[in-house]
């Protein structure tokens, strides 16, 4: 199974990446996934379901260690076409 992970890290800061959204997203980056794209406002990645929940946790883990007060997320499963 695929899933696709969407997710955002805060408090925000408009001035520089904070230390918690450069967290997540080196998580994600060096995760074995796909279609990974990261922007100010929110980011995506694409992979099997194991490699994806494996970031995940990781992401949590990292993201609020670094002071995140809150990370959304949705996970979704992408349909394969028949």
């Amino acid at each position: 199974m695929r899933l696709r992970v969407e997710f955002t890290t805060e408090p925000f800061d408009l001035e520089e990446a904070p230390a918690h959204a450069v967290a997540a997203r080196e998580v994600i980056q060096k995760a074995q996934l796909d279609a990974v794209d990261v922007g100010p406002f929110g980011n995506t990645a694409e992979g099997e379901a194991g490699d994806v929940l494996g970031a995940v946790t990781d992401l949590l883990r990292d993201a609020l260690g670094a002071g995140a007060t809150r990370v959304s997320l949705q996970v979704n499963v992408i349909r394969e076409d028949t």
